[in-house]
Order: C-alpha cells, then structure tokens, then sequence
C-alpha cells in the first residue's frame, strides 16, 4: 500500500476547501450564538452504551468499536453527535428551563450512508431542549432555514411529518417490537404493494389509513385529507393540528407535507423534517423532536433539533474562497533598523484592520527568477512597497 492513500471514502481538505469550510462554520456557529445558543464540545470516543442511547440498528453498524485498555469496556467513535449533546444537557449542564446548545465537528462512519457519502461527516447542529410545545419545533425548522439561507443555499423546499400519526396507528393496529419497526421501513421506503400484502388481516379503516400515508404528500390540503382517512383520535388530531399551525406560523417557508417522510424510528417522537437545496438529491439539513431521550442520562426532557454535514453544505455554498493577500517582500540583509521597523509596522496596521499580508523570507518573490524561491501560497493581488520613504499598499 502507497502510505499517501487514504481510506476509502475519506478524504484530505485542501487549502481552498478547507478555508471556505472554516468560514462557513464560523458564520454558523455566529448565527446560533447571536440567537442564544451556546457551543459544546463532546468527545471523540464514549462508551458504546452512552454514544448509543436511543439510537437504531443502523447508527449502531455506522460506528467503529474499539476495547478501552484501561477499563476493558467497549468504546465507540461516535457517528453522531445528538445523543452526547442531549447527555450534556441532561447529565452535566442539568439547568431548569430552556437550554440551547449548538455544536460542529467530525463524526466518522464504519460505512458511509451512501455510494458518494464521506465516511467523515462534519456535523453540524443546534438543539432545543426543556419546550415541549409547537414554538419549540418552529424555531428549529426556522432556524435550519436560516443556516441554508446564510450559506448562500436556500432551501427549495422543507417536507414535514409526525411520527406520532405512525406511531398511534401502529398501537390501534397493536403492531409493536420489531414488526412495528418492519412496517416503520415500509413506509419509508413508499413500498405500498409491501403494505398491501403485510395488512390484509388488519381492520379495514386501519388499513386504509396506513396504506394512504405513501399517498399524503404536498401542499397544505394534504393535511384536510388526512382528517378524512385517518381514524378519528385524539392523538392524530394533536399531530395535524400541530403540522397545520406550523404551516400556517412558517407561510414564509417553502413547506410541504409527506406524511410516510419518517427517521429516528428509535428516538424521534413528534414532528420531523427535511430540508432540501438545488443541485442535491439527498436531505440536507434533517431535524425533528425527539423528547425523552435524556431520560437515559437520568432527566427526561423535551427536545428538539437538526443537524446537517457542513462539508456537503460546503460544497453547495456561495461563499467566496478566501480573500487575496497583500505580499510584503523582504528587506536586504543590510537594511536600517528604522526602515525595518518601520516596514514591520505597515505589516502590523494592516493585519489589525483584517488585511492578510505574507511576510516575505529573504529571497522570497512573487516571480521568482532562477535565483529566488517562487511565492506559491495564497494569491495575492497586491504588494507592499516602499515609496519616497513610506509604506504603501500597491497592485501588484
């Protein structure tokens, strides 16, 4: 094996993309704080029960397993960084009320969710937790909105579902375990001829009402025929009525409903969504509530949240690569003290008012000639020069 390769489906983020990645996250993380949420940092690794909480099969096979040395415990690589986030803010933050946390790092996968997936995610996320009401989940689908917006790649549209309406026909069906997680893939997939067959002994309004989930999707007029084939509880009117006061606070967002949408059949309770941009087949941003997950950190609580991969983010983004520099060519060796310092200065003012300037080595030149060291950093499109005794900045 040649030592420069890498991993399959891992890759190396080169100055360009790793500067326009930093600049994004930056520009997020400011959005999150100036709206009050506060930036955690979980760990890489935790023990595999802790980093597991919640989650499903498919989480589970997406995370490198290692042997603690020190304890003989299994640990995990987490794959995913909502079940630390919400054991922080259960275990360790434990503050009554309304918490808001944010967090961005790498996350890493066994096997990557899909042929062209990295299997080094940079996720990014915000989380609400401590509200259980509808105000909760409009500021999180709100929020997602926002984070596309300022990457420069707006949602084209943003689905949304309720795992609720699934989860009460399930318990009216009295489908539970692993049966109700078969029919839950079912439904993702929109496989209604699987349905068809797999419901035949159910009672026919529940029936009917299952199979028409794969069908209720669009606009808001989705919502009124659900009321006519989902059966009359109060738990499925709780959910379309939730879904329609969303639609209606969010008119501004280009919502549409797809009621088998369904994820997180392990942890996700309410209302989920996901948000998709132009010129990319797969979600972008996933999110919904998923209350009581803290509950296996010792404090039950209400939440909500998304997270995206900021490197696909990236990639979709219109934010400009980093700005051209300004080179300052070094001084001969026998230069005055004064002059030096007095270039040194120029360099200073300039870094303060945000400039990047490259300081020059001796030898050092834009257009090297065969006996100087080319400059081959970051382009620069402007120099610093010395005119009639002072410092200015000229194009190059």
């Amino acid at each position: 094996m040649m030592k420069w390769l890498l991993p399959e489906s891992v890759a190396d983020a080169l100055p360009d993309e790793a500067a326009r990645l930093e600049s994004l996250r930056r520009r997020l993380l400011d959005l999150y704080a100036g709206r009050g949420y506060e930036l955690v940092q979980p760990p890489l690794i935790e023990y595999l029960e802790s980093l597991l909480t919640g989650a499903g099969r498919d989480l589970d096979l997406r995370t490198f397993k290692l042997v603690d040395q020190g304890s003989g415990q299994t640990l995990g690589v987490r794959a995913d960084m909502t079940a630390q986030v919400a054991r922080i803010d259960a275990h360790l933050l434990n503050r009554p009320g309304v918490v808001r946390l944010c967090y961005c790092d790498s996350v890493l996968h066994a096997q990557p969710a899909d042929m062209q997936a990295s299997r080094e995610p940079f996720q990014l996320g915000a989380e609400l937790y401590g509200y259980a009401d509808l105000a909760a989940d409009l500021e999180i689908v709100r929020l997602a909105a926002a984070s596309l917006q300022a990457a420069g790649a707006p949602a084209a549209r943003i689905d949304l579902g309720h795992m609720g309406i699934f989860r009460t026909l399930m318990t009216l069906a009295g489908v539970s375990g692993e049966g109700e997680e078969h029919y839950f893939k079912l439904l993702q997939r929109k496989d209604v001829p699987g349905l068809e067959s797999e419901t035949v002994k159910w009672r026919p309004e529940l029936r009917k009402a299952i199979l028409a989930l794969p069908r209720l999707y669009g606009d808001r007029s989705v919502l009124e025929a659900a009321r006519q084939v989902l059966p009359q509880v109060p738990a499925i009117h709780k959910a379309l009525d939730d879904l329609t006061a969303l639609v209606s606070h969010a008119a501004d967002l280009p919502l549409y409903l797809d009621l088998s949408d369904l994820r997180g059949y392990h942890y996700h309770s309410g209302i989920v969504f996901a948000a998709y941009c132009p010129g990319y087949t797969s979600a972008m941003a996933l999110g919904g509530r998923y209350d009581g997950v803290g509950a296996a950190f010792g404090r039950s609580r209400p939440a909500t949240g998304f997270s995206l991969d900021l490197r696909e983010l990236c990639r979709l983004s219109n934010i400009k690569p980093v700005a051209e520099a300004i080179f300052a060519p070094a001084l001969a060796v026998s230069a005055a003290k004064e002059e030096v310092e007095a270039r040194a200065q120029a360099i200073r003012m300039l870094r303060d008012r945000g400039e990047r300037v490259v300081d020059a080595l001796p030898g050092e030149s834009l257009a090297a000639d065969a006996s100087e060291i080319v400059y081959s950093g970051t382009p620069c499109d402007r120099q610093l020069v010395q005119i009639q005794g002072k410092w200015v900045v000229t194009a190059c």
